[in-house]
C-alpha cells in the first residue's frame, strides 16, 4: 500500500490530457513559459498555471527564473525516462488497451530523429546505439553500458568527452527503450554527449516548437562516414 500510493498520485498527474501534453512538450530537454506550454496543451492561462503547479508539487517539473520569467523543465533524467517508457506501453499494440485500435501514426520526422530529453532517439539514436555496438565502442546490457578501451579513445578522437566536468549521480550509459522503434537508444552521459558532439558538428538542427531533430546535408555525410548510417 506504501508503494501503492505514490504510484498513483504520479499516475494521476500525468493522467491529464493537459499535463500529459505539457510534460510531452518539455522531454526535448527545453525550458519554456506558462504561457508556452498553455498553448501546446490546449489550456488557457489559469488552466495552465494550475496544471504547472501541481506538476512542480509532485516533483515532475522544476522552475527556473530568469527576471521576470518562469521557466518550467522536467525535474531530472529519470522522468523523462519514465515518460519515454509510458510511451511505449502506450503506443504498444500488446497493450489491452490498445488491441482493438489500429497502430498509431507516427510522424515520419519524429520517427526519423528526435530528442528524448537531451539525447537522441528515433531512428538515428537507435542507428548510433547498433552501430557502436557493432564497432566495438559499447558494450551495452539490459541495465547499463560500457566503453570498451578502444571505444574511449574512438570518441575522443571524434571530440565526444566522456568523463564528467562536475560530480553526478547520473549514470554514464544506459539503454532508453524507443517509443517508436521499440528497441533502445543510447541515454545517460555517454547519450547527452554525442546528441551535444553532433550538434557541434552541424550534423542535426533542432526543429521549432518540435522534438523532432532535422539531419543536415553535413550530417548524412557525417553519420555515413563515422557510424555507418545511411539515412538518405
Amino acid at each position: 500500500m506504501s508503494a501503492g500510493l505514490p504510484i498513483s498520485e504520479i499516475g494521476a498527474l500525468v493522467g491529464d490530457p493537459g499535463r500529459a501534453n505539457m510534460l510531452s512538450v518539455l522531454l526535448d530537454g527545453r525550458a519554456l513559459t506558462a504561457s508556452e506550454l498553455g498553448w501546446s496543451a490546449g489550456v488557457s492561462a489559469a488552466t495552465a498555471s494550475e496544471h504547472l503547479a501541481k506538476l512542480v508539487a509532485g516533483g515532475l517539473l522544476e522552475v527556473a527564473r530568469q527576471g521576470r520569467h518562469r521557466y518550467f523543465r522536467l525535474a531530472s533524467p529519470d522522468v523523462a525516462r519514465m515518460l519515454e517508457s509510458m510511451m511505449v506501453v502506450a503506443n504498444s499494440s500488446n497493450a489491452p488497451e490498445t488491441r482493438r485500435r489500429a497502430t498509431p501514426r507516427i510522424d515520419p520526422s519524429l520517427r526519423r530523429a528526435r530528442t528524448c530529453y537531451d539525447h537522441l532517439a528515433g531512428q538515428l539514436g537507435v542507428g548510433i546505439a547498433d552501430r557502436l555496438v557493432v564497432q566495438g565502442v559499447l558494450v551495452l546490457g539490459d541495465e547499463a553500458g560500457e566503453l570498451t578501451e578502444s571505444g574511449r579513445a574512438w570518441l575522443e578522437q571524434l571530440g565526444v568527452t566522456t568523463e564528467p566536468v562536475e560530480r553526478t549521480r547520473r549514470l554514464f550509459c544506459r539503454p532508453c527503450l524507443d517509443w517508436s522503434e521499440r528497441r533502445p537508444h543510447l541515454a545517460g552521459r555517454l547519450g547527452a554527449a554525442l546528441c551535444r558532439r553532433c550538434s557541434e558538428l552541424g550534423w542535426i538542427e533542432r526543429a521549432r516548437d518540435s522534438r523532432a531533430v532535422a539531419v543536415t546535408p553535413a550530417g548524412l555525410r557525417g553519420f555515413a562516414e563515422v557510424f555507418g548510417l545511411s539515412l538518405a
